[in-house]
């Protein structure tokens, strides 16, 4: 895409990278870009300061302005915007174009691009990926959802080279139809997500399997047919198809659950697909660790060890959780409502954890659900993150496992994800210490 001398802006600067790497990769290149952004600058302050040596032509922060999309010829979209945004409809009707830091990035980029989503395991399953391409001697970036932009590396690839992308369903949502899509994609799951951004559960599947349809006849996809819904996608598959691995064929592993040897399962299924020996995928997975804030053991204090969990933001994460760590634990649930159904959670919580402690936006919606069950597990509804894990450390004993694994998006008290979950081990530690 050519953008020298093309008037730009940049909807959502945002704090995670996307929207300073796109502003930066578009204005290096000539493109007069305004970045505009709801947020104020001091919210913004730490993504500002990694553009002070950028030639943007403008910033209008603390809120939009009618000309920065009615005059615009391209908007960079952040994930965040929901459909029907009325600032966009700005831009639609005045002509511009809409694309996004990922569309941007898969149609610059020289490597081949493989694409991993689902409602849950995403990011592992990307992670496992690019092991065992590594593994195999392949050169592999990743980026994506998990965290981080690929357009400043664009310069250091090469077409010899494999990117793994893990793709939200925002993202997918928001590339065009003229874009390059991944030629490998890796589906791991689909289950009820983010209804309140995309509006309907058939939405939702929609953007998903764009993952699918936007492929050509010289892909290959792989579908963890083990999840009901996915199963039902085979049809859409436009080039070659592959079953994840069987159980017995996936080595052991080092991060605990089911859920990750199914992870495991479509990520090699993809790489022996894509020529990787059985030796590196053995190999890639076995010497897998883990990500943060997936199950990650944080602390241990007093017998008792503390798991951030914290991007368990679906309840089918938290009830892999569950099924991972036994009935010895103790759950931290809660945050901001996404719109999904709980009763499966609640009623896992119930016979499989020791007890729930339900915070913040949430609480009195899962302590309604809780109401009324006959369970050996004890649950209890506060405000804060700090009281429900204080109420866990009360009645939690030797042996037993405190899991801050919350179901629920973060931003009715934090940041994103890694503001709760740094809030939680922090809270943990000065806890323990006082007990000590």
């Amino acid at each position: 895409m050519e953008v020298h001398g093309r008037r730009v802006t940049v909807m959502g600067l945002g704090r995670h990278g996307g929207g300073v790497n796109a502003a930066r990769w578009l204005a290096e290149r000539g493109a007069v870009v305004t970045v505009t952004d709801l947020a104020d600058e001091s919210a913004l302050a730490d993504s500002l300061a990694e553009l002070r040596d950028a030639p943007i032509a403008r910033y209008r922060l603390g809120g939009h302005c009618d000309e920065d999309f009615r005059l615009a010829e391209l908007v960079i979209v952040n994930p965040a915007v929901k459909p029907g945004n009325a600032w966009i409809g700005i831009a639609e009707a005045a002509g511009a174009t809409m694309t996004s830091e990922i569309e941007l990035f898969l149609n610059a980029s020289p490597a081949r691009v493989v694409g991993v989503t689902g409602s849950n395991g995403k990011s592992t399953t990307s992670a496992m990926t690019a092991a065992i391409l590594e593994t195999d001697g392949r050169r592999v970036w990743l980026g994506g959802n998990l965290g981080g932009s690929l357009l400043g590396e664009l310069e250091r690839m090469t077409a010899d080279d494999w990117v793994v992308l893990e793709l939200s369903s925002f993202q997918l949502a928001r590339i065009s139809g003229e874009s390059r899509w991944p030629e490998a994609a890796i589906v791991v799951n689909c289950t009820p997500n983010h209804l309140d951004w995309h509006g309907d559960w058939q939405s939702y599947i929609d953007a998903k399997q764009r993952l699918l349809t936007g492929q050509s006849a010289e892909g290959l996809a792989v579908l963890n047919t083990r999840d009901p819904e996915v199963s039902r996608w085979k049809k859409l598959v436009r080039g070659r198809l592959l079953p994840p691995l069987k159980d017995e064929d996936v080595p052991p592993l080092a991060v605990p659950g089911e859920h990750n040897r199914h992870n495991a399962a479509c990520a090699a299924a993809a790489a022996i697909g894509l020529g990787c020996s059985p030796q590196a995928v053995e190999r890639g997975l076995t010497a897998f660790c883990g990500l943060p804030h997936r199950l990650e053991a944080a602390l241990e204090a007093d017998g008792r060890t503390f798991y951030n969990d914290s991007m368990a933001t679906t309840p089918e994460s938290v009830m892999a959780a569950i099924n991972a760590l036994g009935p010895r634990a103790w759950f931290l649930v809660g945050g901001y409502d996404k719109g999904v159904d709980y009763e499966r959670l609640i009623a896992r919580l119930a016979n499989g954890a020791r007890g729930a402690a339900f915070y913040g936006a949430v609480r009195n919606k899962l302590m309604a659900l809780a109401s009324g069950l006959s369970t050996h597990c004890e649950f209890y509804a506060c405000d804060t993150l700090h009281e429900a894990l204080a109420w866990c450390w009360r009645r939690s004993q030797a042996g037993e496992a405190i899991v801050l694994s919350p179901a629920c998006a973060s931003y009715d008290q934090f940041r994103d994800y890694r503001h709760r979950a740094r809030t939680f081990i922090e809270a943990a530690r000065a806890l323990t210490m006082r007990s000590a």
